[in-house]
């Protein structure tokens, strides 16, 4: 085998770049180690260009089982299947990474692809992205990296981590958990969780990122230098100049009307591409279409920019800090629905429904890289083509979809209320039910009204916003609050942020520029925090506070503590006991292995199961009262069932207060008698009962005395 190495260290740890004759095929592939955890990325471009109006761009992030030394999978399926949502959330960082650092024209397909080959306590997410660069950078394929990522991770009362391990993420204490990357002091991907983290902090660990992002990216330039090989050129086309002057002839005059018309949404403007187009056609037919599509979104671009640097004028007329509409609702869709909330800004519009259900319920995660029992929060994002007007396949999600509503979940679930005080199994489901920018931020403000609709203990209400740039090549910029449409389209910046009135929950922000200077990022944050407590405003406007009961319609689950030991009798022999429990009531029964039984069911059967389990592993106590019913006659005395299958022994001599010769005599198989607790033999299991303590003249009255 051919090969070399580079290495850097960052953090105490060696990076190390490998490049060999492994895949030899590939146009540049780099093998990434880093503490235990290895990745392998590849870069291929085709020869021929494709028919596509876009970069054909293809990330693909590959999960491999043998990579954590398990053999995962169903019982029946050990192959590696679908990519997991973690795996998708991985190869959309790289992907939004590094897409904008390509050339836009280009049409030739391009696949990266970024496989786990081991992993250890080292994340693979943020080298995914070295190790993409590096690929790239060593490539023939047109590049303008290296880009670079760092995570940052801070405990609330210590200082900031660089690439912290899984195991110290697990910290409750975990504040702020930061993926950043960039490039030339710039910043152009950010995923942040946050346990309502300040911004001034969140600003300091962005410079920190950078600080270390420059580090790697100088080390990659020195590789790329001593390794790379000649790009190949992909000069963009040449645009007819015929068609540049059909359309400063007889579009550009009008397109500022069409394109800045006060109009939310962006139908205007696809009403003057549409006449251009048709245009175009006719008059040269000869001209590849993609020419003229091409022209127009560059004369578009050009036009909301200048209007927004220049005069601060929005395509929607707007000023540009100015939040649109805002509507909520809690509930009103049925009392079927365990809590729902309805919420409107501007022309996007979210449903989210809430759904409770028990432990049972929870989710099990069997992944490479994430593996849980007991996922009890999650949130789930839905993009049906109606919302935006068009027509489209219904069914199974993208990883549009995935990422949507996996970043409305990171910023909801700091506050969802912990186990020990709500024990449910929380599931929400959030509907794009009308498009027109940051769907994601809408269900996040959805679907806390839904969490205070359903009654869910949540510790403070959460609202998101999205802010856009807008940035010339001089480097000026213009910083907006809530985009729409076309300033998503057409603009530099998707910057969302989500929280609470005391801090960030969640942050994710994509470019299509190579990077955004920091300074923008804090003017962001403080724009976005003023629209987000004028949207907790309307929130709270419509709910106050979280409702005092949870829906009629949700299970109730009841909550009783056993010891360990007795858990085995509870569950019995092959879990008999547990099915006959379940089998009578009517409830869900859960058995943590600390103890805590979960009782879930409706109309009394969770009551019902708890009563038995009760019974079942009720510890007898001397001077306990019960009515008891006898289930076998001795010699020596009787047996009294007491709860559920618990038998104590009455002996002859404390049947009365006087001698009983003949047992049966006095007691039948079926009497109730009652009883006390005389003596309890916690080693033999063994409990005495006395009738004669519980009452005298018991017996007498028995015998008709």
């Amino acid at each position: 085998m051919i090969k070399r190495e580079f290495s850097m260290e960052l953090n105490g740890k060696k990076l190390t770049a490998e490049f060999n004759d492994l895949v030899e095929n590939a146009h540049g592939s780099c093998l990434l180690r880093y503490g235990n955890t290895v990745i392998l990325a590849t870069a291929v471009i085709s020869k021929d260009e494709i028919s596509k109006d876009y970069l054909p761009l293809t990330v693909d992030y590959e999960e491999k089982f043998y990579a954590s030394g398990q053999i995962l999978g169903s019982r029946f399926m050990k192959r590696e299947g679908k990519p997991s949502d973690e795996a998708i959330l991985t190869g959309r960082v790289v992907d939004r990474t590094i897409r904008p650092l390509f050339d836009q024209w280009i049409r030739n397909e391009m696949q990266v692809v970024i496989t786990i080959l081991s992993i250890d306590e080292d994340d693979p997410d943020v080298l995914g992205v070295v190790a993409a660069s590096l690929a790239l950078g060593v490539s023939k394929i047109p590049f303008h990296g290296p880009v670079s990522a760092v995570r940052i991770g801070k405990h609330k009362t210590d200082g900031f981590e660089i690439n912290p391990t899984y195991t110290e993420r697990e910290n409750e204490n975990f504040e702020i958990d930061l993926i950043a990357c960039g490039k030339d002091g710039n910043i152009n991907m950010i995923e942040l969780g946050g346990d309502e983290a300040q911004e001034n902090v969140i600003m300091e660990a962005m410079k920190k990122a950078s600080e270390e992002i420059e580090k790697i990216n100088a080390w990659q330039k020195t590789v790329i230098a001593e390794i790379g090989v000649p790009k190949i050129s992909l000069p963009a086309p040449v645009m007819p100049e015929e068609i540049k002057d059909l359309f400063t002839s007889e579009i550009e005059p009008k397109l500022e009307n069409y394109v800045m018309s006060g109009i939310p949404g962006g139908s205007k403007i696809g009403e003057i591409m549409d006449i251009w187009m048709q245009l175009a056609a006719e008059k040269y037919p000869e001209v590849k279409s993609s020419f003229s599509e091409h022209l127009f979104e560059e004369k578009v671009d050009a036009l909301i920019h200048e209007q927004v640097l220049k005069n601060n004028k929005r395509a929607d007329g707007r000023g540009i800090d100015e939040i649109r509409p805002l509507f909520a609702q809690a509930g009103g869709i049925s009392p079927i629905l365990h809590g729902s909330g309805i919420f409107y800004r501007g022309g996007t519009h979210i449903l989210t429904a809430l759904t409770l259900g028990g432990p049972s319920d929870a989710q099990i995660i069997d992944g490479m890289e994430e593996s849980t029992e007991a996922k009890r929060f999650m949130h789930h994002y839905n993009f049906p083509p109606y919302s935006t007007g068009e027509t489209g396949k219904m069914g199974g999600t993208n990883r549009r979809m995935i990422g949507h509503g996996a970043l409305a979940e990171k910023a909801l679930l700091p506050m969802i209320p912990k186990n020990s005080v709500f024990p449910y199994t929380v599931r929400l489901v959030s509907e794009a039910m009308s498009s027109n920018g940051s769907t994601s931020m809408g269900s996040v403000c959805a679907s806390t009204i839904a969490l205070m609709d359903g009654g869910v203990p949540i510790k403070a209400p959460v609202a998101g916003i999205a802010s856009g740039l807008m940035m010339d090549d001089k480097g000026n910029y213009k910083v907006l609050t809530d985009i729409q449409g076309p300033e998503d389209h057409y603009g530099d910046m998707d910057f969302k942020v989500a929280g609470t009135k005391n801090g960030v929950t969640a942050i994710q922000m994509d470019v299509k520029v190579s990077g955004v200077p920091i300074p923008a990022l804090a003017e962001a944050f403080e724009k976005a925090k003023i629209a987000r407590l004028k949207i907790l405003d309307v929130i709270l406007a419509a709910i106050p506070e979280v409702r005092k009961d949870i829906s009629v319609n949700a299970p109730k689950i009841l909550v009783l503590k056993i010891r360990p030991d007795q858990i085995g009798g509870v569950i019995g022999s092959g879990g008999k006991i547990i099915k006959e429990i379940k089998e009578k009531t009517g409830a869900d029964i859960d058995i943590e292995d600390d103890g805590t039984v979960y009782c879930t069911g409706k109309n009394g059967s969770a009551e019902k199961a708890k009563a038995v389990i009760e019974a079942l592993t009720h510890e007898y106590k001397p001077g306990e009262r019960y009515e008891g019913v006898v289930t076998k006659i001795a010699d020596f005395g009787a047996f009294v069932r007491l709860q559920g299958d618990t038998e104590g022994l009455v002996h002859v001599s404390e049947i009365a207060p006087f001698r009983v010769d003949v047992v049966g005599s006095i007691l039948k198989v079926g009497d109730k008698v009652p009883v006390i607790v005389k003596e309890v033999d916690p080693e033999r299991g063994r409990v005495s009962l006395s009738i004669k303590l519980a009452d005298p003249d018991w017996a007498k009255r028995k015998m008709g005395k």
